[in-house]
């Protein structure tokens, strides 16, 4: 592999993931943050083809106009503030290329979604569009004009939320800044556009409506309500010719959403709805209602109904999810071998080296996620890296919190390790014990608490033969133990279990050690909770569980500090 361009310093470009008029978007890395970002990049070529030609204003050559374009683009985009939105994070200029830093959206774009779904959910539709009217709000509120609306420009999340992307070739409609719009040149994608930038003249918000009603169009019907060969021909039915009602083409359409998409795509956008706003309220009949049920884990493909069906709710609870391995979200793709572009095995995992070493978590993710299948399939499951990526994959993912994607990533790591040294080898033991780590932080109380009981036993094998010496995993196991056990309601239990644990780290430690010290004070709190019957709530991290109390309480002789 040969190293990526840095830009500024900074942002780590790591695949290109899109292109248009104005310049190329990466996926890239922010590594001061340690995080995932996506990098916008002016085009070079078409810069310095303009450099030398007159400005359409007559001010200075086509290149600054261009820089001036991109540079309103940065300032306009920042300026928005909507979740529909994509957020601006920095912008700038390297050796002589701007730059715009932008958030990077997980998820599916609706144009995957719907090759995913055939026929789409109408109600999908629907709610895919209203939520687009939302965006588009904030933005022709500015004024701007987007310009270039199509399914390849829309994500949507896991959640259901739909992000509108590239605001591009956006045209702010105050004065100063159109003249800025190189003339005589329509923008947009042909599929989607409306006649008026179909003809190279002045687009204003009822152009993106246009759009809009295009892609609903293309969400009911499964396809565009224009097709040609030809992008001229193509343009010339959006001029001249009308689109079929979509009653023709998929019946149970209602009624009121077929008008709705014949008005959008009028021809004159003087006989189109007046604003997004009218729009939305036309959509609010057709959305689905709130469920007033708790949220279902998230299926296979995004739901755009979700926000509307369970607004306001928190995601669902992590200890819901299957217990299969799960791809992160947040991870790039897996990518099979193939071809003459697949990783180079040994300089991917040197680079996977130098990355665990500057400890950019991010990028560790993502290549060790793409890595591990290559390695599969070229090595067998069973070799030696093989088993080697697959740690540090979990080991970053544990390090992320990413738990879920984390659990069976150890477990595989466990059933490895225990076919090749048997079920009390300490790498056994330790994959499991991150395991139980994994399942407690995804409230799988139940299900960690047997681990780490299983592992207890394991460990304290270990140390009676003489395989170990050090009882300190021993010790944090029993300490876990009794957390859990209190935070399941059995507080005796709880409570017999870290009163043992106490006497046997002041033999070891002292009295006054810090170990034992937290240790009575968590035993203090516990006899507050005996005392009034509240069950407490078990902490994640052992270290954390020392609550502060004032002094100590009455009826607890292990709080005299003896």
């Amino acid at each position: 592999m040969t190293a990526s361009r840095l830009i500024d310093g900074r942002y780590r470009l790591a695949e290109k993931i899109g292109h248009g008029g104005m310049g190329q978007v990466w996926a890239a890395y922010d590594e001061r943050l340690d995080r995932r970002v996506a990098v916008k990049l002016l085009r070079t070529d078409l810069l310095l083809a303009a450099t030398a030609a007159p400005g359409a204003d007559g001010r200075g050559s086509r290149g600054d106009e261009l820089r001036r374009r991109f540079l309103r683009e940065c300032r306009i985009t920042a300026a928005l503030d909507h979740p529909g939105l994509v957020a601006v994070l920095d912008a700038g200029e390297d050796s002589g290329e701007l730059y715009l830093v932008m958030q990077r959206i997980p998820g599916l774009s609706l144009a995957d979604l719907l090759a995913e779904q055939d026929p789409f959910p109408i109600a999908s539709a629907v709610a895919v569009a209203a939520q687009i009217c939302a965006a588009l709000a904030v933005v022709h509120a500015v004024p701007v004009v987007h310009r270039d609306l199509k399914p390849s420009n829309v994500m949507v999340r896991d959640d259901g939320r739909v992000v509108l992307l590239d605001l591009g070739i956006a045209t702010a409609l105050d004065a100063d800044t159109t003249r800025l719009t190189l003339t005589g040149t329509p923008v947009g994608s042909p599929t989607y556009m409306a006649p008026e930038q179909a003809l190279a003249t002045t687009a204003d918000p009822r152009s993106d409506l246009y759009a809009l009603g295009c892609m609903l169009h293309e969400m009911i019907a499964g396809e565009a309500p224009f097709r040609a060969p030809t992008v001229l021909g193509l343009l010339h039915r959006h001029i001249g010719e009308p689109p079929l009602p979509l009653s023709e083409l998929r019946p149970e359409v209602p009624e009121a959403l077929e008008r709705l998409v014949l008005h959008l795509l009028a021809k004159q956008p003087a006989d189109r709805p007046s604003d997004v706003q009218r729009v939305y309220e036309r959509l609010l009949p057709l959305l689905p209602p709130s469920t007033g049920a708790p949220q279902a884990r998230f299926g296979a493909l995004p739901d755009p109904t979700r926000p509307y069906r369970y607004p306001h709710q928190p995601q669902p609870a992590p200890h819901a999810a299957p217990a299969e391995p799960v791809r992160p979200a947040a991870a790039e793709p897996r990518l099979e071998p193939a071809g003459p572009d697949r990783l180079d095995l040994t300089a991917a995992c040197a680079e996977l080296a130098d990355l665990v070493a500057s400890r950019r978590n991010a990028e560790v993710i993502d290549l060790a996620a793409r890595l591990l299948p290559l390695a599969q399939a070229e090595l067998g499951e069973d070799a030696p890296p093989v088993r080697t990526i697959r740690a540090i994959y979990a080991h970053t993912l544990l390090q992320e919190r990413q738990y879920r994607a984390a659990l069976p990533e150890y477990r595989s790591l466990a059933a490895a390790a225990e076919a090749e040294h048997g079920p009390q080898h300490p790498v056994v033991l330790d994959h499991r014990r991150n395991a139980a780590t994994c399942l407690e932080h995804l409230s799988r109380g139940p299900e960690a608490l047997a681990e780490y009981r299983s592992l207890l036993a394991g460990y304290a094998a270990r140390l009676d033969s003489g395989l170990d010496t050090d009882p300190e995993r021993v010790f944090e196991l029993r300490e876990r133990i009794g957390m859990l056990t209190a935070s399941t309601g059995d507080l005796e239990g709880a409570w017999q279990g870290l009163v043992q644990l106490l006497f046997d780290r002041e033999r070891r430690l002292g009295p006054h050690h810090p170990e034992v010290r937290r240790l009575r004070q968590s035993l203090d709190q516990l006899n507050a909770h005996r005392t009034t019957g509240a069950a407490p709530v078990a902490t994640p991290d052992p270290r954390a569980a020392g609550w502060p109390v004032p002094g100590p309480l009455p009826g607890n002789p292990y709080a005299t500090g003896r």
